[in-house]
């Protein structure tokens, strides 16, 4: 756009500089033209008397035009055909338009050079119909001009566009590998961390108190490590094109199996919990991944919203697709920040109270899984209201592969 604006205004300018040259060009050759004949010209018996002599086809040929007129204005004869029906203007020059063709007009006066005065005008005119169409063709010109610098600019682009961008998808290729490789090497020692300080807070014989403290932080540290790296290790397994094991999956029973296991939480902070789902929300699609898109959404309104709180999940078919809504009485999202929340370790300053030890990856990882399975998550969140999320994949009863 850029590009196609600068070459616009650059070939609008040498339009103009074309146009206004040859009309220049047009003028000064109507007045040498006028200034030659008015002198041949003189007064005799109080009328004005030209030079027959002049010839009339050179100025139909030039689609020229002579008007001769007395002091009074009065038209005394013509000769041409690009002639003007219209008042005489005593002025140098000026454009006249008639039956939809443009003329351009050069009027002088007719001095007696013995008495040096005022006896008549002389009316030149000539028709711009040719340097219309030159125009016109310098106009084609300029656009085909335009249209092919954009092509080979656009082609050329795209390919350094494309030699540039090869080390920088290579580089970041080897940053995903090397997250996934490094959160896959992280698993063992902290598995080994967690199990011996596990053990040590089951038999605490001979342990003290302080150091029962120093082992529960360290189980705290770890059991953070461990859903970060496996945060981590999702998402670079996720971030493929393609999606492993895929299966009719009903997403009734997923929720409805998430809904279970989450209970004891949803007592513990007296949360009510409303569900209103159909008996058939089949997708094809990885049941694992589809069941970490939802518990990292259930989590997210369980952490985020207060004791005696509000959780509604609604499960429906739409059409060829289905939406699933999970709504909550939290703290919200302000919105400029909405479009920020799938940031991956993103928080917002005002929620950080209401986490308890999170890795910042729920919502990156559950729009990853939503995008592999040709879906999308929408999000509206209102401060001190609430947020609603609403996930929409792709029935399984569509033939087409829809992206939503």
């Amino acid at each position: 756009m850029i590009l196609a604006t600068i070459l616009g205004v650059f070939a609008l300018g040498v339009r103009w500089a074309f146009s206004y040259s040859l009309k220049q060009q047009i003028i000064s050759k109507l007045t040498a033209l006028g200034q030659g004949i008015a002198s041949s010209a003189e007064l005799e018996n109080n009328q004005l008397k030209t030079d027959n002599d002049f010839k009339v086809e050179k100025l139909l040929n030039q689609n020229q035009s002579l008007q001769w007129f007395d002091s009074q204005g009065k038209l005394l004869s013509s000769q041409g055909k690009t002639l003007i029906n219209l008042p005489l203007f005593k002025e140098n020059s000026g454009k006249f338009q008639e039956e939809n063709s443009k003329i351009q007009v050069v009027t002088l006066p007719i001095i007696d050079s013995d008495k040096n005065r005022l006896i008549g005008y002389l009316r030149v005119s000539q028709s711009l119909e040719e340097l219309h169409e030159i125009v016109e063709k310098l106009d084609w010109g300029l656009g085909i001009g335009i249209i092919v610098a954009l092509v080979l600019s656009g082609g050329g682009g795209i390919i350094l566009t494309n030699q540039a961008m090869r080390p920088i998808e290579e580089s970041f290729k080897r940053l995903k590998q090397f997250t996934a490789d490094a959160s896959h090497e992280f698993r063992s020692p902290l598995m080994a961390i967690a199990s011996n300080v596990e053990v040590s807070l089951k038999y605490p014989v001979g342990m003290r108190e302080t150091d029962r403290e120093s082992f529960e932080v360290i189980a705290s540290a770890t059991n953070q490590m461990t859903q970060l790296t496996e945060g981590l290790l999702l998402l670079a397994r996720t971030e493929k094109n393609n999606i492993d094991q895929q299966e009719i999956v009903n997403l009734q029973t997923i929720i409805e199996e998430l809904v279970e296991f989450y209970q004891p939480q949803f007592t513990r902070k007296n949360i009510n919990l409303k569900t209103e789902l159909d008996q058939s929300l089949s997708i094809q699609g990885n049941a694992v991944q589809l069941s970490r898109l939802f518990s990292n959404l259930i989590e997210n309104a369980l952490h985020y919203t207060p004791v005696e709180g509000l959780i509604e999940i609604q499960g429906k078919q739409k059409r060829d697709f289905i939406e699933i809504q999970i709504k909550d009485t939290g703290i919200g999202i302000a919105t400029e920040n909405l479009d920020k929340i799938f940031e991956r370790f993103w928080r917002a300053d005002n929620s950080r109270s209401y986490w308890d030890g999170g890795s910042g990856l729920g919502l990156a990882i559950a729009q990853t899984i939503a995008s592999q399975h040709r879906g999308k998550i929408k999000v509206d969140s209102q401060v001190g209201i609430g947020s609603h999320f609403v996930v929409i994949l792709p029935a399984y009863q569509a033939t087409s592969l829809r992206k939503f």
